[in-house]
Formats: C-alpha cells, sequence, structure tokens
C-alpha cells in the first residue's frame, strides 16, 4: 500500500486502488478502541435517468434510498442481526449524491468490515421483500412531510431548479414508490454499487494490509460497467425575480430558508475550493462575528438559530441562509442590501482573516471524528478532489475573492425563497 504522510495536519493514512477500481484508505490509530469502516457508492437519489449496456433507464424517484433499505436483506436473513452478535453497530444514508454504509465496533472489527462489504455488495431481493418494505419508507415519507425543516428544504428545491432531479425528495414520493420492483434495485445496484463506482475508507486500530486482503476476497475481482448519468440540460443561473414557496404547517414561528445559485465548477480542485469560498462568503455575510448579525439579533429579527453555509450536490451549488423570524422577508430584505453593500465596499481584512483561520480549525477539529474524515474522504473523491487540499486551499482564497461571490452570487435573480408558517388558528 501507499502511505501518505501530511505533515502539516500530522496525519497519516495509507491507500490502495484494487483491480476492480475500488479505492481503499486506511487511517491507523493504534491508540484509538473504536474502528469505523465507511463503504459508499457514487450514487445517491438524484441518480434516476442513466445508460447502462446502451439501454437508457429511467427509474422512480427514491429508488437509491430504497435500495440502501433492501441491501440489508441477505439470503440468509437480516444482517442486524450478525452484526450485533459481531459487537457491530451498523447503519446507513442516502444523499443526494452519495449512499453509505457503515460499522462502528470495539471488537472484531475484520468480521464486522467483512460482513460489511459481503452485504453491499450482494443483492437479494424478492418481490415480496420489496412490498413489504414499501408500507415502511411510506411511513418514512409521511414524517418527513410533517417535519418543517425537511417541507422547508424540499421546497426551496423545487423553487430554486426547473428541472434537475434534486427537485424531488431524496426518499421520493408515497406515489413515486409505488413503481419500485425488485427488478428496479437490480437494474440500479449493477449500475452503481461496481467497486470502481465506491470507495471503503477504514479508521481505527487496524492493520492496512489486512482491511486490503479482506477487499480482495469478498469483492469481485474485476470491474464491471457504471451508469452514465443524465440530469438533464443546465439549469440557469439566473431568473425574472426571486421564486418563492410558501406552506403553513404545525410551527410556533414562522421559520425560511433563501437559497442563491451559485457558479458550478467543472473540476474536483475547483468545486472543493468553492465549497470553501461559499462558506467563508456565508460567514463574511450574515456569521456571528459581523456587526450585520448583531444588529438582526439585537433587532429582534433572528434567534440563535439563524445560520448560513454552502452546499454543492454534482453539477449545483448554493449559497443558503436561515432560521426562525417573525419577520422572515424583512431578513431576507436585509441580507440582499447587506450583500450589495459588501460588493460595491468591500469588507474588513482583519475581519476575514479572523474568520478564515476559524473556518480552517473547524475543517482540523473534524479530523478527530472518524466518521467525518471517511464522510469528507469520501465525498471528495467522488467529486475528483482529495480532500486534504484544503490547507493549501485556504491560504490561497482571498478577500477579493470570496467579497465577489457575495456580490455575484446573493441577488434576487439567482434567489428562492421558502417560507413555513404556524397554522391559522381557529
Amino acid at each position: 500500500m501507499k502511505k501518505v504522510v501530511l505533515d502539516q495536519l500530522r496525519e497519516t493514512f495509507y491507500e490502495e486502488r484494487l483491480p476492480n477500481g475500488l479505492l481503499i484508505r486506511v487511517i491507523p490509530r493504534p491508540d484509538f478502541a473504536k474502528t469505523y469502516s465507511f463503504f459508499a457508492t457514487d450514487f445517491g437519489s438524484i441518480d434516476t435517468k442513466f445508460t447502462m449496456d446502451g439501454k437508457v433507464y429511467e427509474t422512480p424517484a427514491g429508488v437509491a434510498h430504497y435500495l440502501e433499505h433492501k441491501l440489508f436483506d441477505m439470503p440468509d436473513g437480516n444482517v442486524m442481526q450478525q452484526f450485533s452478535a459481531l459487537g457491530g453497530s451498523p447503519n446507513a444514508f442516502t444523499g443526494y449524491s452519495m449512499t453509505a454504509y457503515h460499522v462502528e465496533s470495539t471488537e472484531n472489527w475484520r468480521e464486522n468490515l467483512e460482513l460489511l462489504l459481503r452485504y453491499v455488495s450482494t443483492p437479494y431481493f424478492t418481490e415480496e421483500s420489496v412490498e413489504k418494505e414499501r408500507g415502511i419508507i411510506a411511513q418514512e415519507i409521511r414524517m418527513y412531510e410533517d417535519s418543517s425543516g425537511s417541507r422547508m428544504y424540499e421546497n426551496l428545491f423545487a423553487a430554486l431548479y426547473q428541472h434537475h432531479p434534486i427537485r424531488v425528495p431524496i426518499a421520493g414520493t408515497v406515489e413515486s414508490i409505488q413503481d419500485i420492483t425488485a427488478q428496479t434495485l437490480y437494474d440500479c445496484h449493477k449500475a452503481f454499487y461496481d467497486p470502481s463506482n465506491m470507495m471503503l475508507c477504514v479508521a481505527g486500530p487496524v492493520d492496512p494490509e489486512l482491511v486490503v486482503e479482506s477487499a480482495r476476497n469478498i469483492l469481485p475481482k474485476t470491474p464491471g460497467g457504471v451508469g452514465g448519468r443524465d440530469y438533464g440540460p443546465a439549469e440557469p443561473l439566473t431568473a425574472e425575480k426571486m421564486a418563492r414557496v410558501e406552506q403553513n404547517m404545525e410551527v410556533s414561528m414562522p421559520g425560511f430558508t433563501v437559497a442563491f445559485r451559485c457558479d458550478t465548477p467543472k473540476t474536483g480542485a475547483d468545486i472543493l475550493r468553492q465549497e470553501l469560498v461559499g462558506d467563508l462568503a456565508a460567514e463574511l455575510l450574515v456569521g456571528e462575528s459581523t456587526a450585520f448579525y448583531t444588529k438582526l439579533y439585537e433587532d429582534g429579527l433572528i434567534d440563535c438559530d439563524f445560520s448560513a453555509g454552502y452546499e454543492g450536490v454534482k453539477t449545483l451549488g448554493m449559497l443558503s441562509i436561515g432560521g426562525d423570524s417573525n419577520e422572515p422577508e424583512r431578513v431576507v430584505d436585509a441580507v440582499l442590501k447587506e450583500a450589495e453593500r459588501l460588493g460595491r465596499e468591500g469588507a474588513d481584512e482583519a475581519l476575514f482573516q479572523r474568520l478564515k483561520r476559524s473556518a480552517f480549525g473547524r475543517r482540523i477539529r473534524e479530523l478527530d471524528s472518524f466518521e467525518n474524515i471517511c464522510y469528507r474522504m469520501c465525498q471528495s473523491t467522488f467529486e475528483g478532489a482529495f480532500y486534504y487540499d484544503f490547507p493549501d486551499l485556504y491560504r490561497s482564497i482571498t478577500l477579493d475573492e470570496t467579497v465577489r461571490m457575495i456580490r455575484d452570487t446573493v441577488v434576487p435573480q439567482r434567489a428562492a425563497l421558502s417560507l413555513i408558517y404556524p397554522n391559522a388558528k381557529g
């Protein structure tokens, strides 16, 4: 295996790419008691249309999440009981662009790892088991529909974009999952669960060579094909006016999120850079260290849950700002005016440098979390970047570059506003 030493981060990991295309990274931590194994595929809820072996597939919304649920079934039963016998704590999640399976353990780390590899790479679906799961997932979807936080973001994405599959909730809809069959799941597993489209990351008191040996023994020896994704035509960056969507729910006070479409870089390193710049732009515009934030807070327009940040998903990028407020549209108007002022007048260099040091420190502290390390490694790799480049990227980011993102991005023509209001009292 290749040993990678990152002196400035005091971090060491081992890396190997198997003949089947799987990238493996192992972070040995001999003094730790816990081992964390993270097996991810570059496949998420937005990957509903793809081409495989010359055939075009258009799958129902929610299929990636459905597949995540059903992979826990094996020919010899559900794997949860097997993990329990080994002292492992497994879980999984589906995002817009990634599905990941992971297990924590303080004993039997290799047995837990091998069970993880075996069940994720072994599709086993029957029409009966798929049908049985339908009611469980429909109940989960209804739970999301009753969550004001979930509804706010789902409404936001539907307003912000015209046709991209991010407009549809990750779990799909109660209607869309009715069309998912065992064959649908097999098709998606074949298209995206190939080792060449996946990454394995293990952190803890482990022997890197044994991790590689387990992957070699269990997974296919050679790569297969990977589906070619289709997200439709490029989304327009601007519209004539700010899009807006409003919903009433059982909440105690109004909540809002406003998001602004960002230019999206095409190369991996630039995607990572834009994430870092975007987070700094959000901090410089409305972060807790700014006089603007203080004024909003003292005027009673926002509370401590107010937040802002950058999110990137494949071909999309956005700056989002939101929280609870009795006057959400007044907050949004103030944000737009502050962005225009910053774009015109610039910002204080000393404040920017403090914000940059703080953001860098947060990234460093994330390295203490196995879950964060593994997630970040896989996410950046699937985007074509190397996550540990972030220290050099931070050093090269300038105040002018950050202000330019605010000036060009935080404008009504790039925005959508999602509002949740309390139900009217009868």
